[in-house]
């Protein structure tokens, strides 16, 4: 075996999977992060006592590769009702999971989010993406999630009202491009398990993954010049040998980092924008905030204090705002838009909720092009080891997963 350890870019989910991995098979490896703390996307910053997430995030408890990784009672998850509520002509109006919540559901059944025939479709869903096992579902024939919902037979009006919001919010994508086998996988996900988030906000989940490791094994503040399948290049002018090398850093990152190697990569923007509100919010539910009609530019909302309590100062409320994309007005112009918005959504008085911070995240989702959900090799011709969401899909599961692959590749390699 190769004495110089691995040598991993990027302590996002992937580069912490990986390391855990090399960790358990007693190879020994070194983490080269950029930023001052991991996580790579999966940040949270902590602004006045509340804890804002970079862009709206969720946990989903039944994602495999999760369950195998991560001490869910340590993170003390706090769980999202499962259902949505729908701003639609005026309204709000409750669209409930009814296996979970079938009381709930009951009020659901004239609701105009969707026809009758449209919330029976919704068990043939449930039905289809609860088959077999959830590996099964990235092996299906593929096409776009709009053309999939199409083939089920939902309505125009339910796939405007309720899947463009939802499942269009949570990929990042209105249009519903987005593969089918990525919808099925993530109404699984969501039929099989709660919607959470940490008590100390996402980052408690990279945070967890990185106090299992040796304390010296991740170097914080050493960006990464260049590299060969040996070693690295620290932007300091270090050099570092290495028994192979293992590029976790996000799909952009990736690619300056190997010109040459790897295509270019699209990527899905988001804007997310956070209040702090000095009262009770308007909604009592912890629940995400859909919208149905397009009258402005906020995609969902929720009170992630409501959640989980942590988010927010005793006596406070944070609220969450998410626009797709990166719009062009200024933030000033934007803020004043979704400001309007909110007031007309809870008909009251928003001048009171301070707005925290506002994020432009341009490279918040990896978009391949065409779309289509399939795990890349983990070794590219010259030798580098890759792995990422953008190896595989847009997801903490598949950055977790396809980091363990990418170390048991290596494991192979070096052994």
């Amino acid at each position: 075996m190769n004495s110089q350890p691995v040598a991993i870019v990027g302590a996002g989910l992937a580069g912490l999977a990986a390391a855990l991995e090399l960790q358990r098979r007693n190879i020994p490896f070194q983490i080269f992060e950029a930023s001052d703390a991991p996580g790579g996307r999966v940040r949270t910053d902590l602004v006045d006592g509340f804890r804002l997430d970079r862009g709206f995030q969720v946990y989903l408890t039944a994602y495999p590769e999760g369950q195998r990784l991560l001490d869910y009672p340590s993170l003390q998850f706090g769980r999202f009702l499962p259902g949505a509520m729908v701003r639609l002509d005026g309204r709000f109006h409750r669209v409930m999971d009814p296996w979970r919540e079938p009381f709930a559901a009951l009020s659901q059944i004239l609701n105009p989010v969707g026809s009758m025939a449209d919330k029976l479709l919704v068990a043939r869903l449930r039905a289809s993406s609860m088959a077999g096992r959830p590996e099964d579902l990235l092996n299906r024939p593929e096409t776009s999630s709009l053309e999939a919902l199409r083939r089920y037979g939902f309505s125009s009006n339910m796939i405007d009202r309720f899947f463009r919001p939802f499942f269009g919010g949570i990929m990042l994508d209105s249009s519903l491009t987005v593969s089918s086998r990525m919808l099925e996988y993530v109404f699984r996900m969501m039929a099989a398990g709660d919607t959470v988030l940490p008590a100390a906000g996402m980052q408690a989940i990279p945070d967890h993954l990185a106090s299992r490791l040796p304390a010296d094994s991740l170097r914080l503040h050493s960006p990464v010049q260049s590299l060969t399948a040996t070693s690295l290049t620290l932007v300091s002018g270090e050099t570092i040998p290495a028994a192979a090398v293992r590029v976790s850093a996000d799909g952009h990152t990736a690619r300056q980092l190997l010109p040459g190697h790897l295509p270019r990569l699209a990527a899905r923007a988001v804007t997310a924008l956070y209040y702090a509100l000095p009262t009770s919010p308007p909604v009592n539910d912890p629940i995400i905030l859909l919208n149905g009609n397009p009258d402005g530019p906020i995609q969902n909302a929720c009170f992630p204090s409501l959640v989980s309590p942590g988010y927010a100062p005793a006596g406070q409320h944070l609220l969450s705002v998410t626009v797709l994309g990166n719009p062009a007005e200024s933030d000033l112009a934007l803020e004043s838009q979704v400001r309007s918005q909110l007031a007309r959504w809870f008909s009251t008085d928003t001048r009171p909720w301070r707005l925290l911070r506002i994020y432009r995240i341009p490279n918040a989702h990896p978009a391949a092009q065409p779309e289509t959900v399939v795990e890349l090799p983990t070794r590219l011709p010259n030798g580098v080891f890759i792995a990422g969401d953008h190896r595989f899909m847009a997801s903490i599961q598949a950055a977790l997963l396809n980091g363990r692959h990418a170390a048991e590749a290596i494991a192979s390699h070096v052994a």
